[in-house]
């Protein structure tokens, strides 16, 4: 395997008057250009905090890391703030959750994408506006000529979404980090955006990690797939065997919560019960257990992520047994376990 990017045993910590907070706890995976991986789990999983650590982007006085983030050789972690700037953009670009946040409110369009190019590339802003105009036509901007000098207010959401791909494409990155980039978008936009990031990483020959919390959104478009909770993976497939044969309890609640049009309609849409556990003062032992309603004695302590199917490379942290798993989930992922044990 030819990884371009290898995270390994990722920690990241924050000091806060409460406590530590163990944002990411120990995440490891590699990333092959031309794939695409998607993280998924809940809010406060640390799918964000991961791919910002990997930006760079969580430097601070409070903030430790441990373990390794190697770009074609070079562990980012190691690397100085004002050298991270070449990387940030130029080698690895990010579309983050909100683009009317993340669009300056007051510079028009363009002038953000060739703010963009002239930070990483010697071009002067004429040259730099002509290629703004042609990725704003890549990523599909309608009459894109006009378009280029509009105010971010001036495009819908959709829109502004387009507008934030286009801008971390601006210098044809190695690795592109979609951040839930279609969260307040109708279905449809969202099947356009996902159907967009497909293309432009065969155009751009670029990796993709698409961050989400819905396993629909990554289904067709996902090589591998990281499941992660309060920090951790508690499981790592590719996309078929984790769809056709899951093996966490937590990812069967995630699937569970997906609408299925292949099975009668639920008088009400399932969904996991109780909340994400504090990343100051975490379970004993496995960190779903108080979430789940197949814990029993043994998840008190806590599990490893292993292999324990057949398919190399499937991974999982829980301590049932393969058979016991394949006997649940059904039960679990239709709705029938709601209570948590």
């Amino acid at each position: 395997m030819n990884a371009i990017l290898q995270v390994r045993d990722l920690h990241t910590q924050f000091d806060t008057l409460d406590g530590v907070v163990r944002a990411v706890d120990g995440v490891s995976f590699e990333l092959e250009r031309g794939k695409v991986l998607g993280i998924v789990g809940e809010s406060g999983s640390g799918k964000s905090v991961t791919a910002m650590t990997v930006m760079g982007l969580t430097r601070d006085v409070n903030a430790r890391f441990q373990g390794s983030v190697r770009y074609k050789g070079t562990d980012l972690l190691t690397v100085r703030d004002e050298e991270m700037q070449a990387y940030r953009g130029a080698e690895i670009g990010m579309i983050f959750q909100d683009p009317m946040t993340s669009l300056n409110p007051v510079y028009r369009i363009g002038e953000q994408i060739v703010e963009a190019i002239q930070a990483h590339e010697q071009v002067d802003k004429r040259g730099a506006k002509r290629r703004s105009v042609e990725l704003l036509k890549q990523v599909g901007i309608p009459n894109p000529e006009s378009r280029v000098d509009d105010f971010p207010h001036q495009f819908s959401g959709g829109m502004r979404q387009r507008a934030m791909i286009a801008i971390a494409l601006a210098c044809n990155p190695d690795i592109l980090i979609a951040d839930e980039p279609t969260t307040a978008l109708d279905v449809t936009i969202q099947a356009q955006i996902i159907e967009l990031v497909d293309h432009l990483k065969d155009d751009f020959n670029s990796a993709v990690i698409m961050i989400t919390h819905d396993l629909g959104v990554v289904a067709d478009i996902a090589d591998e797939i990281v499941v992660m909770y309060a920090g951790r993976v508690v499981e790592r497939a590719t996309s078929r065997e984790l769809f056709y044969d899951p093996q966490h309890p937590y990812t069967w609640g995630l699937l569970g919560s997906i609408p299925r049009l292949d099975r009668p309609r639920p008088e009400r849409l399932h969904s996991i019960t109780g909340a994400p556990p504090s990343l100051i003062n975490l379970p004993q032992g496995c960190k779903f257990r108080p979430r789940c309603p197949h814990a029993f004695e043994k998840c008190m302590e806590e599990p490893r992520l292993e292999q324990r199917v057949e398919a190399p490379g499937h991974l999982d942290r829980c301590w049932l047994d393969v058979e016991t798993k394949r006997a649940r989930r059904d039960e679990t992922i239709s709705g029938g376990h709601t209570e948590a044990a």
